[in-house]
């Protein structure tokens, strides 16, 4: 590694969903925190998440017209698909002048529609590349990139199947800082959800969205949490909130906590005894940090079922029990069952915490580093 260089200048790009954008903003924090000076620019994809959130970090982002393809046959899906090669092209263009003009020492892709054109253009400009691939399952779009990368970051362990062996460095997915060290954050966590002395918590997560069926499955079994001393913390989405709230109201369930969005994700874990959650590569990064004994319910709607392969990485340790989209209705009797059983719950946490990954930024950060000075 060689700290020392002057302007240094990293390009990060990719984004569309939270599994891609909050990885890219910790590797982006690391590098500033070891090379203060360093210029970190961001590219995306015009209309997509990152444009919104990675300004709000501090960071500077320049979108291109970038579209998937439209798997649906609907007609206006198919007018979509028309445009694509088109707006393809241009991406590459444009791409190819932001990165003449800034001229970054190494690109980094960490998956979503701007990471192809850019990371792509790099290469054939002769700057180095790392793809930082979150799932268990890899892309078409990283597969392809890969050929020509120097080095591949990945979370899983059997990524030899997509990527060359020789080119596979295991670090991890790097998450938010703040739940690194739950155990001082307890008290303060059950203040602010006014967790009860005793009260055992189930966290449910469904993401910003919400998870339709994991909702459905909680609303069909919630008369089972009939137990006083165990309260459910259930982040349900914007679009469910409404609905849920007017439903605790009139069937008074004290001892369910429903939220649209949870904002100290930190004070979440920090005091949750078991957690129900999707299976994307970012919440089982967090999940295992945080050492949490977890239900994972994989969506069907991604890309090749990556869902249940990262889900499976967890299962096949002991680190986590799966119940599948349509058996939701389980959840709950699931969950109380494991609450019951300590020897089994502490068991699940202790493989979780196994498989953690702690130093997944700087190690993605060493990385980089080594590939820029040896070019």
């Amino acid at each position: 590694m060689n700290p020392i260089m002057s302007n240094f200048k990293v390009v990060i790009s990719g984004g569309g969903t939270g599994g891609h954008i909050y990885p890219a903003i910790a590797i982006a924090k690391q590098i500033l925190l070891e090379k203060k000076n360093a210029e970190i620019l961001f590219i995306g994809a015009e209309g997509r998440m990152e444009m919104e959130k990675i300004p709000e970090h501090g960071f500077k982002i320049i979108g291109l017209k970038v579209v998937g393809i439209q798997r649906s046959l609907s007609i206006p899906s198919l007018l979509k698909n028309l445009k694509f090669p088109f707006l393809l092209l241009q991406s590459f263009n444009n791409a190819k002048k932001i990165l003449v003009k800034f001229k970054p020492n190494v690109v980094v892709g960490v998956g979503g529609y701007a990471s192809g054109p850019t990371l792509k253009m790099a290469q054939k400009l002769g700057i180095p590349t790392l793809i930082q691939e979150q799932n268990s399952f890899a892309g078409l779009t990283n597969k392809w990139l890969s050929k020509k990368s120097i080095k591949i970051c990945v979370a899983y362990e059997n990524m030899e199947t997509f990527f060359d062996p020789k080119k596979i460095v295991l670090t991890g997915n790097p998450v938010r800082k703040d739940i690194e060290d739950l155990s001082t954050k307890i008290n303060e966590g059950r203040n602010y959800f006014k967790i009860k002395k005793n009260q055992k918590v189930i966290l449910v997560l469904g993401g910003s969205l919400g998870a339709k069926s994991i909702n459905n499955g909680i609303i069909k079994s919630m008369n089972s949490l009939s137990d006083k001393n165990i309260k459910l913390i259930w982040q349900v989405g914007k679009r469910y909130f409404d609905e849920v709230e007017a439903l605790l109201a009139k069937k008074k369930l004290e001892n369910i906590q429903a939220t649209a969005f949870i904002n100290r994700m930190d004070l979440a874990y920090s005091i949750s005894d078991l957690v129900i959650s999707r299976a994307g590569a970012l919440s089982i990064s967090e999940l295992t940090l945080a050492g949490k004994p977890s239900i994972l319910v994989p969506s069907p709607n991604v890309s090749e079922d990556h869902q249940t392969k990262n889900a499976m990485s967890l299962v096949d340790h002991s680190a986590a029990i799966l119940v599948k989209d349509d058996q939701t209705e389980l959840l709950l009797s699931k969950a109380i069952s494991i609450l019951n059983d300590k020897e089994l719950l502490n068991e699940i946490s202790k493989n979780s915490k196994a498989l953690g990954k702690p130093n997944a930024s700087k190690d993605i950060i060493k990385e980089i580093f080594k590939i820029s000075s040896n070019a």
